[in-house]
């Protein structure tokens, strides 16, 4: 899977912050927040509300726009709270950076203007210029908020925080890799929405005035109002006159999480295997091919190879392995909004009923031993997590330097053997720890004591 570029992935994390000692519990949740944290799905339910979420997916995600007007004053002052101009004199007195924490912006003549500072800290910033946009990244509460849609998606989700004074404009008129959630916070903020240049874009590109058309959405966007469009929608954004100031948070997922993703991601470890079992795909080609610019006439042959092996994905004959996108996913995400360090409870025992905590981070794969050769491949189980990641890494790819260490901090391995036991327990409710599929009552302990370590199984 491509990397995501430096600039990207640093506008879309969340910035570094403590963390809180201690998860806010249920009762405090509800009684101070519209939404709902009980599970990602009742998060993204209370996120789109009133909007049914099977209506939100049959109707519009990936298809159209959509504006969710908001009357009711509890969510807009819950919005208000995620972000106030107020806070960004504090926040600045915690060291942020250009580039990675903020960046200031204008419109300029249809194109966009950088007015970062020198220098790694900002100290203080003077708000005053027209047409100056500053983005934020952004903190605990939407650590929280991300957490659960990262759950709900699978897949990554970034925020970002926009600033924009009285009769300014901080972009031009582009479109984005991501589906795009927009929270006004504060103010008003002038949408207009275009038809794609791109349907479900695959790259950011700017696009000028005269390319764009008439808007195919006009929208006033109020403080507790929501605004949805999929990748691709050319949008730009203004601060009305009479708006002394316009703060909207971005939300912003599904970026490279498509089909076409995930093909370039199953099809090197297809091929490949393909090829060990396969004498004709280690058939040299045709002397002098590369050299010809007719090698189209060949395209039979390919395509009856292709052809074949999709016959085998088909019929489950050949195991699909999407390791890379899985990896990348868990390596970049938020951990659990919570503070987690030893084990909770006791060890597990053999009678004991035990469940899988953190499902939603955490991924089984199955891989070549590291150190094996392609004379030898032995192929192993991994359980990946993002129960160690760092808020700093998040969207930023897995930074480690020492590989070993990397993945001792994200996951275990296990014999091949351990895969249908690991599957009961992510497929079960709870489970004794001798009804684990496994050979020996020392492997079903050697299983749930490794999984309790990591905080991945709990004893009821």
């Amino acid at each position: 899977m491509p990397k995501k570029s430096k600039t990207q992935s640093v506008k879309r994390r969340t910035a570094d912050r403590e963390q809180p000692a201690v998860k806010r519990s249920r009762e405090e949740q509800s009684d101070t927040s519209p939404l709902c944290f009980q599970s990602p799905d009742t998060l993204f339910e209370s996120l789109i509300q009133p909007m049914a979420t099977d209506r939100f997916f049959s109707e519009y995600w990936e298809k159209k726009p959509l504006h969710l007007q908001r009357s009711d004053p509890g969510t807009a002052a819950y919005y208000q709270s995620l972000f106030q101009l107020s806070d960004l004199q504090s926040l600045c007195s915690q060291g942020l950076e250009y580039y990675r924490d903020i960046n200031v912006v204008r419109c300029v003549n249809g194109k966009k203007k950088l007015l970062n500072k020198e220098g790694r800290r900002l100290l203080v910033l003077k708000f005053h210029r027209r047409s100056q946009q500053v983005s934020v990244c952004c903190q605990d509460e939407l650590w929280r908020i991300q957490e659960k849609l990262e759950c709900f998606f699978g897949a990554l989700v970034g925020s970002n925080i926009y600033i924009t004074p009285e009769e300014s404009q901080g972009l031009p008129p582009h479109y984005d890799d991501v589906e795009v959630f927009i929270l006004q916070l504060e103010g008003q903020k002038h949408w207009r929405l275009y038809n794609p240049a791109v349907p479900l874009a695959a790259e950011y590109s700017v696009q000028s005035e005269d390319s764009i058309g008439i808007p195919t959405h006009d929208i006033i966007l109020k403080a507790g109002d929501l605004l949805y469009f999929p990748r691709g929608t050319i949008h730009q954004a203004r601060t009305p006159a009479g708006v002394n100031c316009s703060i909207h948070l971005t939300l912003s997922t599904y970026q490279r999480i498509s089909w076409g993703d995930l093909l370039l991601d199953v099809f090197p470890s297809l091929l490949s295997d393909r090829s060990r079992r396969d004498v004709s795909l280690r058939e040299g080609m045709p002397r002098r091919l590369l050299l010809s610019s007719s090698a189209g006439l060949h395209a039979e042959r390919l395509a009856a190879s292709l052809r074949s092996l999709a016959d085998e994905m088909e019929t489950g004959a050949q195991e699909l392995s999407f390791t890379h996108m899985k990896r990348d996913f868990i390596a970049s995400r938020l951990p659990p909004y919570c503070q987690l360090s030893s084990p909770s409870g006791r060890s597990p025992a053999l009678e004991d009923t035990v469940i899988l905590t953190f499902k939603d981070h955490m991924v089984i794969t199955v891989e070549p031993r590291p150190q094996s050769t392609d004379d030898a491949t032995e192929l192993v189980v991994f359980v990946l997590h993002s129960l160690k990641n760092q808020r700093e890494g998040h969207m930023m790819g897995d930074s480690c330097d020492d590989q070993e260490e990397c993945s001792i901090s994200t996951g275990l391995q296990f014999p091949l053997s351990y895969l249908q036991a690991l599957q009961q327990l992510q497929l079960a409710e709870q489970l004794v720890v001798a009804q684990l599929q496994l050979p020996s009552q020392e492997d079903k302990l050697n299983l749930a004591l490794a999984l309790w370590s990591e905080n991945l199984l709990r004893v009821l």
